[in-house]
């Protein structure tokens, strides 16, 4: 796929999405897709990309910078019926599907919605959940699940203020960005968010040469946080903790065993998301926590 613009390593970018279902409005009432989806193509999120980056090469690291995340007015999210394998295990299928309508003010950024008469009223922490570059591999990749070099992460902590590191999979990195939630519980558990489309998400992006990465890292206004993804959450989460052994070794100097021995008393393991084939699992070590 032909790049829609191409970037340099320091600039900084800025664009409004569509939600992962491809929609736009001032409200769910006035949701459009103002987008034809083309078949196999386009079965996924809708995403902003790919974006060529110059002198991007495989096995360098990308730094993305959110410096400001702004949802749209509108979110929803749905529960229920569809099969999949939380859905059958607690017995939801047998529900009809159901959608909560989010109504949200990103100047106050709180949203609510009614179930029963009743109003429910959430404070927003917005961040994007697909940000990535796609396998080395040719040919045509799902959306769906998270990978080393990005993908369907959906990790609440990528507030605005974050730093994300992700290792450079293609030359030229070609990244793609989407999935907009205004807020998210650690595990995803519906299968959805607040999903909404995003009034401005402004990035930007470095090229880190002499920074080698198995899997991405993060740098967050909650901590330092590394990734692991698999479809076993076992094996998902030895990911996680050898990237968070590898960065205690480089922040303070220590073997791995030192490192897991410190980290028992100060990190905290997270189930990242658990809906989207691959699970995720991320490790936070807590700014401050050391004195």
């Amino acid at each position: 796929m032909s790049p829609i613009f191409k970037a340099t390593s320091g600039d900084s970018i800025r664009f409004e999405t569509l939600d992962a279902g491809w929609g736009m409005g001032a409200s769910n009432s006035e949701r459009k897709k103002p987008f034809s989806r083309r078949e196999k193509i386009d079965g996924g999120h809708a995403l902003v990309g790919p974006i060529l980056i110059e002198n991007a090469k495989q096995g360098m690291t990308l730094e993305i910078i959110f410096n400001d995340i702004i949802p749209g007015h509108y979110g929803f999210t749905a529960a229920g019926q569809y099969p999949n394998w939380q859905n059958q295990k607690l017995h939801l299928t047998e529900y009809q599907e159901i959608s909560l309508d989010w109504k949200l003010d990103n100047k106050l950024m709180v949203g609510n919605c009614d179930i029963n008469g009743k109003t429910f009223t959430v404070s927003l922490k917005p961040f994007m959940g697909v940000f990535g570059m796609p396998p080395e591999s040719g040919g045509v990749h799902s959306t769906w699940p998270p990978r080393y070099c990005g993908g369907n992460i959906d990790c609440k902590e990528l507030v605005k203020g974050s730093k994300l590191y992700l290792p450079i999979s293609v030359d030229g990195a070609y990244l793609a960005i989407g999935d907009g939630h205004a807020l998210q519980g650690d595990g995803e558990v519906s299968c959805q968010a607040i999903e909404c489309p995003m009034e401005v998400v402004d990035i930007t992006v470095n090229v880190i040469e002499n920074m080698s990465l198995s899997n991405p890292r993060a740098n967050t206004p909650a901590g330092w946080i590394t990734f692991g993804f698999h479809e076993d959450l076992n094996e998902a989460t030895v990911q996680a903790l050898d990237g968070m052994l590898n960065l205690l070794g480089e922040l303070y100097g220590l073997n791995r065993v030192e490192a897991i021995a410190l980290g028992s008393s100060i990190v905290d393991l997270r189930i990242t998301q658990i809906v989207n084939g691959v699970k995720g699992v991320h490790a936070c070590l807590p700014h401050g926590i050391l004195k």
